[in-house]
């Protein structure tokens, strides 16, 4: 029951935009010069899809440490989901100060994505965290490419994204080390698919 409703509790401050980070906001070398109109629009667009990958983030630790019976896996994805709390905090920031909302189907990607992360925990901790992996290893190439997209001088939102890069990919060691499974290539390319959907959704909604 106490880890139900540490899911619950999860759930509503993910959608909620309740989330505090315990890391101070990255900040950037330089200050951030003024943003034009349609600037401010695709820095926008682009932190709301990056948000929402946080939102499915924590729907996703969330599940898989619900479904593991080892504790010290489950320690290990509940540390990366503070840390993913953090991304989530700052990227609903971020979108405050550009005048941005977040996605208006939060709801609906934080359920999906809870799902998904239940039914890769019943597969096995292997297997679980091969999903992990593959995730985190997506996500980073997909925050590597918004830095390329994200405006030059848009350093704020630059600092963030390079910030959770390397989480991720700090998140992705940690999965193999502790011993993930290599995924399918189907399965591979039906999260690829699935991800595409959901953030080219998320750039408009």
């Amino acid at each position: 029951m106490d880890k139900l409703l540490i899911a619950l509790d999860t759930a509503l401050r993910a959608i909620s935009g309740a989330s505090h980070a315990a890391r101070a906001c990255p900040r950037p070398s330089t200050e951030p010069r003024p943003l034009s109109e349609d600037e401010r629009s695709l820095a926008g667009a682009l932190m709301r899809v990056n948000h929402v990958g946080e939102v499915c983030a924590q729907a996703l630790y969330s599940a898989q440490a619900l479904a593991t019976r080892d504790d010290s896996l489950r320690r290990q994805f509940e540390q990366a989901a503070r840390e993913e709390t953090d991304h989530l905090a700052w990227t609903q920031q971020r979108l405050q100060q550009l005048g941005a909302r977040a996605s208006l189907l939060n709801p609906l990607w934080y359920g999906g994505a809870f799902a998904i992360g239940l039914i890769a925990g019943r597969a096995g901790d292997a297997a679980s965290l091969g999903f992990l992996v593959e995730t985190e290893r997506q996500v980073e190439r997909h925050l590597e490419s918004h830095l390329d997209r994200l405006p030059g001088h848009d350093t704020a939102s630059r600092a963030i994204v390079e910030q959770m890069r390397q989480d991720e990919a700090r998140h992705a060691d940690a999965a193999l080390a502790a011993g993930a499974a290599p995924l399918p290539a189907p399965l591979r390319w039906a999260m690829k698919a699935a991800a595409r959907v959901m953030t080219t959704t998320a750039h408009r909604l």
